[in-house]
Order: C-alpha cells, then sequence, then structure tokens
C-alpha cells in the first residue's frame, strides 16, 4: 500500500463574468487546471513524482487573481494541458493499485469529486482519504486549528525547495511532512481528530451541507458579516431573502448564524474569512439543513448564551458619534 499526497490547482471564474453565470449539470467550486502528487511508501520514504496541466473546458478564461498566485498563464495551459479526463487517465495509471490520498486540507477531494462527476466519471477511487492536518495536529501540538504548510514544515524544520501554490511543489513538500508521521497511527486515530476538529467548526464540510460559494473582495470583516446576513443571505431553494439571528464567533475566523426563510425555513450558515493578497476579505459560505450535526451545534451554543443577551439589542455607541451594531468578536 502506498500513500499518494496530492495536491492540484483550479481555476474560478470572475464575479460577474459569463462565465460565473454558466449552468453547469454540477455545481463546482473550481475547475481543476493542474494536479501534483507524491507517492509516500509504507516505510515513509518519499518516492516518485507526478503532475500534469489540465485544460479547462468550461471556465477557460484564467481568473486573474489564480494566474498571479500560482503564476500559471492561459498559454501554458493551451500548449500543455490536456483534457480532464485525459489527464485523471494518466493519473490513476501512475497512482496504480491499493492507495490512500493524503492532502493538506479538505477542499482537494471535494474539488477532485466535483470535477470527475462534472466529466461523468467515477469517483470511487478517492474513498479512501485523509486530511494531513489532522494527523499532524494529533501528533504535535495537538490543537483544532488549520495549520498552513509553511507552519508545519517551520515545525518539523523543512526548508522549502520548491514553489509555493505550485500543485507539485506543495505536494513534495506536504509529503516531506507525511514522511515524519506516524500515518498507520494517524489513521487509526482519524476519527477521533476529525471529530474534534469539526466540533469546533475549524472548515471541515458536515452532514447536511446543501450549498458552497465563495464570496470576495470585501472591505473588512464587518463588511463581509453584513453581506452575509443582508443581500446575500439567500434561501437555497428559492433565492428569497433570509432573515438572520445571530453570528456566533468560533476560532479560526469562522462564524455562524441561524438564518429563516418565510417559505422554507431554517438553514445553518457557517462562514470562514480569510484575507486575500490583496488585504481584502474573502468568505467561504456553507449552508446546512436545520436538521444537520452543524444546526445542533448551532443551538447548543445558543443554549451556552446568556438569554438575556440574546434578546438585547446588540448596539454600542461611538464616541461622539451615533450608535452602531457590534460587530462579533474573533
Amino acid at each position: 500500500m502506498n500513500y499518494i499526497v496530492l495536491d492540484m490547482e483550479w481555476n474560478q471564474p470572475w464575479p460577474g463574468s459569463p462565465s460565473s453565470k454558466k449552468v453547469l449539470p454540477v455545481q463546482i467550486r473550481g475547475e481543476i487546471i493542474q494536479i501534483g502528487a507524491v507517492r509516500v511508501t509504507e516505510e515513509k520514504e518519499v518516492a516518485d513524482e507526478f503532475q500534469i496541466m489540465v485544460k479547462p473546458k468550461y471556465y477557460r478564461h484564467l481568473n486573474r487573481r489564480v494566474s498571479k498566485l500560482t503564476g500559471i498563464k492561459e498559454t501554458r495551459l493551451r500548449e500543455e494541458g490536456v483534457p480532464f479526463p485525459e489527464a485523471i487517465a494518466q493519473f490513476r495509471e501512475w497512482c496504480g493499485e491499493d492507495i490512500v490520498f493524503l492532502t493538506w486540507g479538505f477542499d482537494d477531494i471535494g474539488i477532485l469529486r466535483e470535477n470527475l462527476q462534472l466529466h461523468g466519471l467515477n469517483t470511487d477511487f478517492t474513498e479512501k482519504w485523509y486530511n494531513a492536518q489532522m494527523i499532524f495536529n494529533a501528533q504535535t501540538d495537538g490543537s483544532t486549528s488549520q495549520k498552513a504548510l509553511k507552519t508545519a514544515m517551520e515545525t518539523f524544520g523543512i526548508e522549502a525547495s520548491r514553489p509555493a501554490h505550485d500543485a507539485l511543489g506543495d505536494a513534495y513538500h506536504t509529503a516531506l511532512i507525511c514522511a515524519r508521521l506516524d500515518l498507520k497511527r494517524g489513521a487509526a486515530e482519524y476519527d477521533e481528530a476529525l471529530k474534534n476538529h469539526e466540533n469546533g467548526f475549524h472548515g471541515a464540510e458536515l452532514p447536511g451541507c446543501i450549498a458552497r460559494k465563495v464570496f470576495y473582495d470585501f472591505a473588512d470583516k464587518r463588511t463581509a458579516l453584513s453581506a452575509m446576513s443582508g443581500e446575500e443571505n439567500l434561501c437555497p431553494i428559492c433565492g428569497a431573502r433570509m432573515l438572520g439571528s445571530r453570528w456566533f464567533a468560533q476560532p479560526g475566523h469562522r462564524y455562524m448564524d441561524l438564518a429563516a426563510c418565510p417559505e422554507h425555513g431554517k438553514f445553518l450558515i457557517r462562514v470562514r474569512l480569510s484575507q486575500q493578497p490583496d488585504g481584502r476579505v474573502r468568505v467561504s459560505r456553507l449552508t446546512y439543513e436545520a436538521t444537520s450535526e452543524a444546526a445542533e451545534a448551532y443551538a447548543r451554543r445558543a443554549e451556552k448564551a446568556d438569554p438575556e443577551e440574546n434578546s438585547r439589542p446588540r448596539r454600542r455607541r461611538r464616541r461622539g458619534g451615533s450608535p452602531r451594531a457590534e460587530a462579533p468578536k474573533e
């Protein structure tokens, strides 16, 4: 059995562009443009590598933010890229049989499965996988916070020797980290590590998630949360404006709120705020059914709050100015 350390880069349409308005057979968060992978043996040896460029079929124009971050240009995709089904065929042949995927984060496997479904390809070979972040946390400081790849490398004293935000480069650095972990023990203890992570709302997609969306270019946290409880707080079924209740802050710049549609009832909203390279704020938003585990966690959190505080308007007065709503504390 071999571990396949996987990393990918994907393209997303620019908000408001014609590509962003395309109705696809399967909802995807991004279209894969680069696959990088490194094999780690059971003896924890970093072995052979795989890399391939993928020519996009649906989001053909490269988002300039993606291009700036990855260094990938449209000309390179046109010259080196191959259609996704062909890229996956080559990747699966390289992987071989009896494999387990390791990723740094929760996104890559989800994005891969969405792209496979979009092209009508089987997803069964992706069933065995682990987020190496969870194993790293469990075997180092025991925290439930997501660690940047750079932070984990510094913990183990690993010097960067490949470019960042490159699929193969990130996969190689992740493989060096994985080679220093007890992967068999990590796999055996993974369910407990994942449970601790999910209970802290650190980004794992819990059962009951029915909608995902990413928003860009908010001026600050207050503006982002205002939009998430205002003009962007739309019912996932009918698109009507929903009424929010209260944001509860979670570790890692995450917040959750219970919103209600007049026709379709309540939904649990989870958002994660992150800073873009230009300093503006990006929001990852997940919407859950009211009966989901995530919504139940919100209910438990709300019960712990002071009932009087919940009913009290959360406003404070600026010095020398008019009152304003108080933002959730991080």
